[in-house]
């Protein structure tokens, strides 16, 4: 499967089948609803703390999988495995993250302000 980084898509393995995921506006106002964030720059915040929970994690894979086209409920990726486990969960969270918000701004002396 080839995901266009571009559209804000990435790939990534889940049960051990490919799928695409994608952030889409419809997506992030599932977050925003979700976590009841005035805006776009909320979410940011939230997810730029460096701690994200499971349930996080769930809820920003579940918003990628749906903004995709996939039909699947947050328990059902709830109940999804990942190469890796936690870990692996958490890189494609990231990846995911990165692609729709970029990177990370960095500060003079080269690390994550």
């Amino acid at each position: 499967m080839t995901a266009n980084r571009r559209r804000g898509e990435i790939a990534a393995e889940l049960d051990g089948k490919n799928h695409r995921l994608c952030l889409t506006l419809g997506a992030l106002a599932e977050l925003e609803a979700s976590y009841a964030a005035d805006d776009l720059a909320a979410l940011v915040q939230r997810f730029s703390s460096g701690r994200l929970s499971a349930t996080d994690m769930i809820r920003i894979i579940g918003a990628g999988l749906r903004g995709a086209g996939h039909e699947l409920s947050d328990d059902e990726v709830g109940g999804m495995r990942a190469e890796g486990g936690v870990a692996g969960f958490a890189a494609i969270v990231a990846d995911l993250l990165t692609t729709t918000f970029g990177a990370a701004p960095k500060a003079e002396d080269g690390r994550n302000p």
